[in-house]
């Protein structure tokens, strides 16, 4: 059968834009060599032809040193455009990685976001969510009830109001009437006994004041104490 219709030919796989950009690589390399063999051979003819000491034979190393130095011009435009080649595969090759990571982005953002929706639309329900709020809403209501409760004077009457505020005039006017009695009252200093007080008419005695006299029942002239 394989000589009737021939053998199947095996698929070979396309090289990759690596594999490319390392073949263009490795062939720069060796043109670059070359290149560089050719130059040194350039050199050597430049000082034959230096020393040459006939017209001839200056002639035929010229003629020589044309065909490397065209052989050198060749290489070199191929180098080039292999490295031409070689920059666009790079370019190509860095775009696809780029394109491969923002494919994985976008790939792995959808699936945290489908995650997200079920982990809200199961264990995230906004009703239950809201009901949650409203039960601990009236609960700390009832706890401020229960500790107004608890805080209470149980030992205060139940007072009117309007009671209170009577009771309160009637002893601000007291408290008037008590200030305006101490301001008419004597001032403490003026209170008490006068100290006793010289007389004009001079030998008179001062109220309260003995009289005085000596040994002999005749009045004493007074005394400095």
């Amino acid at each position: 059968m394989n000589r009737v219709f021939g053998k199947k030919k095996a698929v070979v796989a396309a090289p990759t834009l690596g594999d490319a950009s390392a073949g263009l690589g490795g062939r720069i390399g060796a043109m670059d060599k070359k290149i560089e063999d050719l130059e040194n051979e350039l050199r050597k003819y430049k000082e034959q032809i230096k020393k040459a000491r006939t017209p001839a034979a200056k002639k035929n190393l010229q003629k020589r040193a044309m065909e490397v130095l065209k052989r050198k011009k060749m290489y070199e435009a191929q180098r080039d455009m292999a490295a031409g080649q070689q920059f666009n595969i790079d370019q190509t090759q860095f775009g696809m990685e780029s394109a491969k990571a923002t494919v994985q982005t976008v790939s792995a953002m959808k699936q945290a976001n489908a995650e997200m929706k079920s982990v809200m639309k199961r264990d995230l329900n906004i009703d239950d969510v809201e009901d949650i709020a409203d039960d601990m809403a009236e609960l700390m209501a009832d706890f401020n009830d229960i500790n107004e409760a608890l805080g209470s004077n149980y030992a205060t009457p139940d007072l009117d109001e309007a009671d209170l505020d009577a009771e309160l005039d009637m002893l601000a006017d007291e408290l008037e009437d008590e200030v305006g009695l101490e301001a008419d009252a004597t001032p403490s200093y003026l209170q008490g006994p006068l100290p006793s007080q010289p007389t004009d008419v001079p030998g008179e005695k001062l109220p309260g004041e003995e009289e005085l006299v000596d040994e002999f029942g005749l009045p004493a002239a007074p005394t400095r104490s």
